[in-house]
C-alpha cells in the first residue's frame, strides 16, 4: 500500500505548522484518512486537534530529525495505522537527508517550502545552501508576511535562481494572497536557427534545458562546455558540460549534457570545445529511458572560459 507523504520545508517560525493547522481543520483535505503528523521542529505555534473535522490525527514529535531511520519511520506509520503522513521538517536540515530514509511504499505527494518575507533574504545570504536545499526541491514556496506595497522582485529573483518551475505565492499581512506571475525572458532567443548560449548562459540554459527539454526538440543550439567521457566512450557520446555553482564553491558539481558525435572517443577529458548540434529526444543511459540528446554536427577546440565555472 502506497502511503501518499505531504512534505513541509523551511526555517523556524516561517509559517509551517499555522499551514499545517489550515490543512487539517478544512474538511477538503482532511475527510477521515487516518494521518500520521511528524513535527521534526517546534515553533510558538502548536497544533490544535480540538478544530479537526475528525479525530484521525496522531501526532509525533521526532527529537532527532537526524536519527530517524526507515524502520522507525515505517514502525511509526504502522502504530497509528495511518494512511497518509505529513511532515514538518527541521529547517537547519537538508531535505535529501531526511528522504533518502524514507520507506520504499511512501511516495511524496506534494513539497512546499514556506519563507518569511522579512527574513529569508538574510538567510539567504547567510546559510544559501540550506535555501537552496529546500527550493531546489519544492513545487510550490510561499512567502508570508509580506507587507503591502513590498518589493516583491527580490523574492521572485531568489526563487526563479533556482528554480524555473517552482509556484511562488506572496501571502500578504492584509489578508490576501497573489500568486507570482513575472515573466522571466531567457537570455538567449529560443526561436533563432542557431541558439548561441554565451558562456555566462550555461548554467540557466542548461536548468531550462532539462526542466522543460520539450520545448527544445529539434532546435539547433550551440554552446562552450568542457568535455567528460561516458564510460563506453565507443558507442559515440560524450558529456559537454560546465562545472556549475549552485549556492557555494562547495556545491560546484559538473552538469554535462549527452552528445552524439562520430568522433567522441578521440576527444580528450576536460578539454574545451563548441558544439553546435540538434537537440532530439532518444533514448541514452543517463537517464534510464527517453531524454534530450545533442547530435552534434560540429565539435571544435576551444579557448577556456574565464571563470572556467559558471552560476545561475
Amino acid at each position: 500500500m502506497e502511503i501518499l507523504v505531504y512534505l513541509f520545508t523551511g526555517f523556524l517560525d516561517s509559517g509551517k505548522t499555522s499551514f499545517i493547522q489550515e490543512t487539517l481543520t478544512d474538511s477538503r483535505f482532511n475527510n477521515g484518512e487516518r494521518t500520521l503528523v511528524l513535527l521534526c521542529e517546534e515553533g510558538e505555534v502548536e497544533l490544535d486537534p480540538s478544530e479537526y473535522p475528525y479525530q484521525n490525527v496522531y501526532v509525533e514529535v521526532i527529537e532527532d530529525q537526524d536519527a530517524l531511520t526507515s524502520e522507525q519511520l515505517e514502525a511509526l506509520q504502522k502504530k497509528h495505522k495511518a494512511e497518509r503522513v505529513v511532515v514538518e521538517l527541521n529547517g537547519m536540515k537538508l531535505v535529501p537527508d531526511f528522504l533518502v530514509n524514507i520507506p520504499d511504499n511512501w511516495v511524496i505527494a506534494q513539497e512546499i517550502m514556506f519563507a518569511d518575507a522579512n527574513t529569508i533574504l538574510a538567510f539567504n545570504s547567510n546559510m544559501r545552501n540550506l535555501v537552496v536545499d529546500k527550493l531546489g526541491g519544492c513545487e510550490m514556496v510561499v512567502f508570508n508576511r509580506v507587507a503591502p506595497k513590498t518589493d516583491i522582485m527580490p523574492l521572485h529573483k531568489l526563487a526563479r535562481a533556482v528554480s524555473r518551475k517552482v509556484d511562488i505565492v506572496y501571502d500578504y499581512t492584509d489578508g490576501h494572497t497573489e500568486f507570482d506571475n513575472i515573466e522571466d525572458p531567457l537570455p538567449f532567443d529560443l526561436n533563432a536557427p542557431v541558439i548561441e548560449i554565451a558562456d555566462e548562459d550555461y548554467g540557466l540554459f542548461y536548468r531550462d534545458f532539462t526542466e522543460e527539454s520539450k520545448k527544445y526538440s529539434g532546435k539547433t543550439v550551440r554552446f562552450k562546455a568542457q568535455a567528460a567521457q561516458f564510460r563506453k566512450a565507443k558507442d559515440g557520446y560524450f558529456a559537454p558540460g560546465r562545472f556549475v555553482m549552485t549556492c557555494c564553491i562547495e556545491d560546484i558539481k559538473f552538469m554535462g549534457i549527452p552528445c552524439a558525435w562520430k568522433d567522441a572517443a578521440k576527444i580528450t577529458p576536460r578539454s574545451w570545445v563548441t558544439v553546435q548540434g540538434k537537440i532530439e529526444l532518444r533514448y541514452h543511459s543517463l537517464y534510464k529511458g527517453m531524454g534530450p540528446v545533442i547530435v552534434a554536427t560540429s565539435v571544435e577546440p576551444a579557448q577556456p572560459c574565464t571563470p572556467d565555472y559558471c552560476t545561475f
